[in-house]
């Protein structure tokens, strides 16, 4: 099962090693600063090392080349308990890195459950699949034809489908909410509309970044997150959970959160770690 109220145990991520800094145009990729090459690839090592501590295990792929974005991984698929599900990039410069992202998942053994075609887009972090509920974002990146098109596939696995606007500056509604425990969502105040969260205990946090409400739940009430998140950190802290708290500034600069760094393919009710 990948449904994100379980222990995060197996997950995909794409190291920094050349594309993420070959960027000539840093609007048609969504980037605001060029980052520096030697502390991308620290923090994103230091994400790794805390992963497997927790006992995930990681699979590594090759940048896409010409692909700045391919280091967000989590964009590029849809992992369920019926196998994954081939997206359609709402972002132009994107398309590509689902056919990428595809080819390493049949290599493992993932076989597809679905796919979105043309005109419809959905990007990874516009889905949140939890307990039967399937928590859509309509964003720049993911239009009314590829929530169509999603809800299908995922309401004939049973899910419910729930969805909300994403406001600028939010790219996906992953920068809004994060399920971190059966029932228990970490999400923003006041960008969700009234009974998205009906069946759910929530931690509101205030909306003061594209990144607010975006942290990895690893399982056993334990969380990853960026440091800048200092309020989302407290509020967690204050409701018993444990976090460990990383700094992954160079991928804020690439409009991404701790989430978008990591395609999780398979959680379980058995935790991975001790």
């Amino acid at each position: 099962m990948i449904d994100e109220e379980l222990p995060l145990k197996k997950v995909i991520v794409c190291p920094p090693k050349s594309e993420y800094f070959k960027i000539e145009d840093l609007k048609k990729h969504n980037i605001t600063k060029p980052p520096q090459k030697e502390r991308t690839a620290f923090q994103h090592e230091r994400l790794r090392s805390s992963l497997e501590h927790f006992g995930c295990e990681v699979i590594e792929i090759e940048e896409l080349i010409d692909h700045p974005n391919s280091v967000f991984t989590r964009d590029t698929a849809l992992c369920t308990g019926n196998g994954y599900i081939k997206l359609r990039m709402g972002l132009e410069s994107r398309r590509g890195e689902e056919e990428w992202m595809a080819n390493l998942l049949e290599s493992i053994g993932e076989k597809i459950a679905g796919q979105i075609f043309e005109p419809g887009t959905v990007e990874g972090g516009d889905v949140i699949l939890t307990d039967g509920v399937a928590f859509i974002g309509h964003s720049t990146r993911t239009n009314e034809d590829g929530i169509l098109q999603l809800s299908k596939i995922l309401s004939s696995m049973g899910y419910e489908i729930r969805i909300a606007e994403v406001p600028h500056p939010y790219l996906h509604i992953g920068g809004m909410m994060t399920v971190i425990g059966e029932k228990h969502i970490l999400c923003t105040q006041k960008l969700f509309p009234f009974g998205f969260f009906k069946g759910f205990k929530s931690i509101d946090v205030p909306a003061e970044s594209f990144i607010s409400g975006n942290v990895i739940s690893i399982g056993n009430n334990t969380i990853i997150a960026d440091r800048s998140n200092e309020i989302a950190i407290e509020a967690l802290i204050e409701n018993g959970f444990s976090v460990t708290s990383l700094d992954l500034s160079e991928f804020v600069k690439g409009t991404g959160g701790p989430t978008c760094l990591i395609l999780p393919v398979e959680r379980s009710a058995t935790l991975p770690y001790t």
